[in-house]
């Protein structure tokens, strides 16, 4: 097992306010092993029976890229099936707790996001970012295909914005784009100027009532029960495509760029 793989944290911080925050990070511009998106998977479901968290904020660590999706040091080492779904299974796990948790998540987008980046921003309910988060699915270029984080970017920004995502993998889509089509609410000049806007709006999260957003959230996220069937074979699919020379060879490319 690669030293990459090992590395990477999720830190969780509850303030006196009640505004949880769930820093997640990696040296690899933030891209997530498998013990990291158990870690934030994790995370983000105990902070739903928390009762000191009242609203969560996540975020990723540094100030350049947002998440570059899965990590390719342990992708490139999958030989099994079984391997190759546990892994999916991950950013499966995560989108699946955004989705049931009982508290409102914003994000906090500084940055690029790639692939299972996307997925997360996605997956919460109000999602900041700065001009510099343009967003790329590039799955379909080594070889698999955006089939875990799909129904989550689908929901948020429709099929057809997904597609383009999808079809088009190695062109960069600007946060202008990501914003207009609904990925992103707000859009600022730098990160300070987005943090003071997530400080102001979760601290009257903090304050508003727990129950009336936990009913909000229920509504918004109505219809999407089926998801915990549907994520894992959307991973099981993406787990049996990892295994084929075709995305062996496309990430050991990448790898060396």
């Amino acid at each position: 097992m690669s030293q990459a793989v090992e590395q990477g944290h999720v830190n969780v911080n509850i303030d006196k306010s009640g505004v949880a925050t769930i820093d997640f990070g990696h040296p690899l511009s933030n891209s997530l092993p498998g013990k990291v998106l158990k870690k934030l998977a994790d995370s983000i479901t105990q902070l739903s029976s928390n009762k000191d968290a009242k609203v969560i904020i996540l975020k990723s660590s540094g100030d350049k890229t947002f998440c570059a999706g899965a990590s390719f040091d342990e992708l490139i080492n999958i030989d099994d099936t079984e391997s190759g779904e546990v892994f999916f299974s991950g950013f499966a796990n995560v989108i699946n707790a955004c989705r049931t948790c009982d508290k409102l998540i914003i994000g906090r987008v500084q940055g690029k996001a790639v692939g299972g980046g996307v997925g997360i921003a996605a997956a919460v309910d109000y999602c900041f970012a700065t001009k510099k988060a343009a967003i790329k699915l590039s799955e379909l270029a080594v070889g698999i295909g955006p089939f875990v984080v799909g129904p989550a970017i689908e929901r948020k920004i429709g099929l057809s914005a997904m597609s383009q995502l999808a079809i088009n993998a190695t062109e960069w889509r600007s946060a202008s784009w990501a914003n207009k089509k609904g990925l992103y609410v707000d859009l600022y000049e730098d990160i300070e100027e987005m943090d003071t806007a997530i400080d102001i709006l979760s601290k009257k999260l903090a304050n508003s009532n727990p129950e009336a957003m936990r009913k909000l959230k229920e509504v918004f996220w109505e219809g999407t029960d089926h998801w915990d069937i549907i994520l894992k074979d959307r991973a099981e699919i993406s787990g049996t495509l990892v295994l084929s020379d075709f995305t062996k060879n496309a990430i050991n490319s990448f790898k060396k760029k």
